[in-house]
């Protein structure tokens, strides 16, 4: 699971990547077996040739020292780094892989912008990287690297869609499953069950009142109408 300033990480950086002109995605796995890379961006330069640039998001002294690959192939790697452990750490990163900075954005500024920001932070460059050559075959890349556009297509669909994509029989089964996580007989309103069984009824008997309701002004204007066709006129009377 991916904590919160990781997240924090990853959209400041998407959104750092966008102001470049860069195209990106993340969680890209590698050809030739090179792992996986946390954010992957490329830009088509001036004479067509395409500069890939690879970013590794660690949070913490653990989280640096992992055994997991690093997958610096581009044409420049960066790690993204709270400032913190940037100091911690700057020693052991090697010459040619360079550095972003990870600060929040305070409160204050939060409220003083003039519209929603677009990330939590801001990134700036500790470290430049230096440029090496492309360390695995460009097509391949490219494969992979649309192969997870796809995919965060395909999730963002699934989202918009939410949840007419699962059966009734899927819903219930979770509705089952997490109604018994704890059930609290001291406060209902935490328990999903009641919750939805409480808005279940109220739905049904707004429903119902609201047809009733109809049914009652449909029944006013026959009433009126039949009045008004048997009732001689009062002024015939006169």
């Amino acid at each position: 699971m991916k904590t919160k300033l990781t997240r924090q990480l990853e959209s400041t950086l998407y959104q750092y990547c966008l102001e470049q002109g860069a195209y990106v995605v993340e969680e890209v796995s590698m050809p030739a077996e090179k792992g996986i890379v946390d954010t992957l961006s490329y830009q088509q330069l001036p004479d067509g040739t395409l500069e890939w640039r690879c970013y590794e998001l660690k949070v913490t002294k653990a989280d640096f020292h992992s055994k997991a690959k690093l997958s610096f192939i581009g044409n420049y790697n960066y790690f993204v780094l709270p400032q913190a452990l940037y100091e911690e750490i700057a020693e052991e990163i090697p010459s040619h892989i360079g550095v972003l900075i990870y600060r929040a954005f305070d409160q204050r500024a939060l409220d003083l912008a003039p519209r929603p920001l677009q990330a939590p932070g801001f990134l700036t460059v500790a470290k430049k990287a230096q440029h090496q050559a492309l360390q695995v075959e460009e097509a391949p890349l490219i494969s992979h690297f649309i192969a997870s556009l796809f995919r965060e297509v395909d999730k963002a669909k699934r989202v918009k869609k939410g949840l007419q994509l699962y059966s009734d029989d899927q819903l219930y089964k979770e509705l089952r499953k997490r109604a018994r996580a704890g059930y609290d007989i001291y406060d209902p309103d935490k328990n999903l069950y009641d919750r939805f069984l409480a808005d279940s009824q109220n739905d049904a008997i707004t429903a119902l009142q609201a047809e009733l309701d109809a049914r009652n002004a449909e029944y006013q204007a026959l009433q009126l109408a039949y009045q008004a066709r048997t009732q001689p006129d009062l002024r015939d009377q006169l």
